[in-house]
């Protein structure tokens, strides 16, 4: 993906995943994630933080939480959180378009849409068509990083088949599936290695475990 193309495809994901989400009934925003111990909900306050928190901002939340990055991340979470899920969906909403980001990657931001745009929409049984040239660029660069999430390491001495955009990626056992069931099971998240197959598959489950 050319690096001019990155920020608009935020922005389409993130409009992607406003509209959908606006037609939750509110009882399903504390339905469970797919990252652990958060809600579908707490989710969407951490995304916002991508597109409302400024790199000195960031780092001066780093100072505060004296570098416990868990906490610093929390915290963050805890004020996009708003008083309500409306709330938290506009704060979400009022991203899309900005240009202001704590100090990563812009593929790195676009993969963290996608992936926990995943985490939400899974459990709530919402299917998003995501565009190839966004999945094709991300499983090139998680294949390639573990920057902001063990990714490389799980997928190292392995061969990744993506049947549906063509993608293939290193040596070894094969792991074979959909772009972005290969996206989400090499970032980690357990519900898409049923999607999978290959001689490879436990190998990468045995990593991410």
């Amino acid at each position: 993906m050319e690096g001019n193309m990155v920020w608009p495809s935020i922005d389409v994901e993130r409009q992607a995943l406003a509209d959908d989400l606006a037609q939750v009934d509110e009882p399903l925003w504390s339905v469970p994630s797919l990252c652990v111990g958060l809600s579908v909900r707490e989710v969407l306050a951490h995304l916002t933080v991508s597109g409302a928190v400024s790199g000195p901002r960031w780092f001066a939340g780093v100072l505060r939480a004296r570098f416990d990055f868990d906490k610093q991340v929390d915290d963050r979470l805890r004020e996009q959180l708003g008083a309500s899920p409306a709330e938290t969906l506009s704060r979400f909403r009022a991203t899309i378009g900005s240009r202001t980001s704590p100090p990563l990657p812009r593929l790195a931001l676009l993969g963290e849409t996608v992936v926990h745009g995943e985490d939400i929409r899974r459990p709530l049984g919402l299917i998003r068509d995501y565009p190839a040239i966004t999945l094709s660029s991300l499983l090139r660069y998680f294949a390639g990083t573990d920057q902001i999430v063990i990714a490389r390491k799980r997928v190292r001495g392995l061969r990744l088949e993506a049947f549906d955009t063509g993608v293939t990626l290193g040596e070894g056992d094969v792991v074979r599936g959909s772009t972005l069931a290969l996206i989400m099971a090499m970032t980690g998240r357990d519900a898409y290695y049923a999607e999978l197959t290959g001689a490879g598959v436990a190998e990468l489950s045995a990593r991410s475990s």
